[in-house]
């Protein structure tokens, strides 16, 4: 019997590309609204409540309405909104981030799907909080660097519909440092307060990668730059969508520059340290779309409902 698959905005970025991986599955049935109705609340709800799963890829404010639309039991909610990231009655999708993860995802019916730049921090950074190499008061900073599609059809049509000049070079935002995937970057690191984080977007469509500077002579348990790499490859040895690349080789380098496209059409994040003896980087990257949106969702379905959690996702 096929699961009964439903998403609630599949016009969107996230939305489409959902809809567009599961319809090439013979397990999934996708269950479609008539377009005239889709803001008829009746209508979605009946959509809604036939599903197995029911992606939610909505605003936040859209994504609780539909939410609180579902009654049937059976159905499992995956909500791509950063509306219940950290609520309680909520699990967190990403199932790399520990056993306890894996294990209520399989058994949660209501999962919130991460954000692209939490998903690639909180990889990076939660092993080493665990392992107290990176204290959990210590003042952490960030950036992140990401193709323009993380912004949604606006933002993609201002890129691609006749861009002025000021769209050529990196632009930072969110600059009263109170971005949306704060809260879950904080609370999924176990830092005790959030890092400044400063994101850039940039003129290409997808692929992302967070760096997160650290000096380690001023880290009390003063661990090294190979350390920290060591950590990382200990923590997700056993990962099949986390890779931890070798620590001082330039072949994981393009001509010296760090390729933030390059796991693009894949569910894979890479993670990277570089360094020396003071001073250390750590480095995620994966494809916005994907691990940061679209197959993080489809990997946690697949978890939900006991298959093979790489199915239909490329790694």
């Amino acid at each position: 019997m096929k699961t009964q698959v439903f998403v609630d905005g599949q016009e969107g970025t996230t939305g489409l590309q959902i809809f567009e991986r599961l319809a090439a599955r013979e397990d999934v049935e996708l269950i479609q609204i008539d377009p005239a109705l889709r803001k008829d609340a009746a209508a979605r709800a009946a959509c809604l409540n036939a599903a197995d799963i029911a992606f939610l890829c909505l605003p936040d404010g859209a994504a609780k309405e539909s939410a609180a639309l579902v009654t049937n039991p059976r159905t499992c909610i995956i909500d791509a909104s950063t509306a219940h990231r950290i609520a309680d009655g909520w699990t967190y999708g990403v199932p790399e981030l520990g056993a306890a993860y894996r294990e209520a995802i399989r058994a949660s019916k209501r999962i919130a799907n991460p954000g692209c730049h939490a998903t690639a921090f909180a990889l990076a950074v939660r092993p080493l909080v665990q392992r107290g190499l990176l204290p959990a008061d210590f003042p952490v900073s960030c950036f992140s660097l990401t193709g323009y599609s993380g912004g949604g059809k606006k933002m993609i049509a201002d890129y691609e519909q006749n861009p002025p000049a000021t769209l050529r070079s990196p632009r930072p935002y969110a600059l009263a440092l109170m971005h949306k995937h704060l809260p879950e970057m904080r609370v999924h690191t176990g830092l005790a307060r959030a890092p400044i984080f400063n994101p850039i977007v940039a003129a290409f469509y997808q692929g992302l990668a967070v760096t997160v500077p650290l000096p380690l002579h001023a880290l009390p348990a003063g661990p090294s730059a190979e350390a920290l790499h060591h950590a990382l490859v200990e923590t997700y040895a056993h990962e099949r969508f986390v890779r931890v690349l070798p620590f001082g080789d330039e072949g994981v380098l393009d001509g010296g520059f760090f390729d933030v496209q390059a796991n693009n059409g894949t569910n894979r994040c890479d993670l990277a340290v570089f360094g020396h003896a003071e001073q250390a980087v750590v480095m995620a990257r994966l494809d916005n779309l994907g691990k940061g949106a679209s197959g993080a969702a489809i990997q946690c379905m697949n978890l939900h409902l006991g298959l093979d959690e790489g199915l239909g996702l490329v790694a």
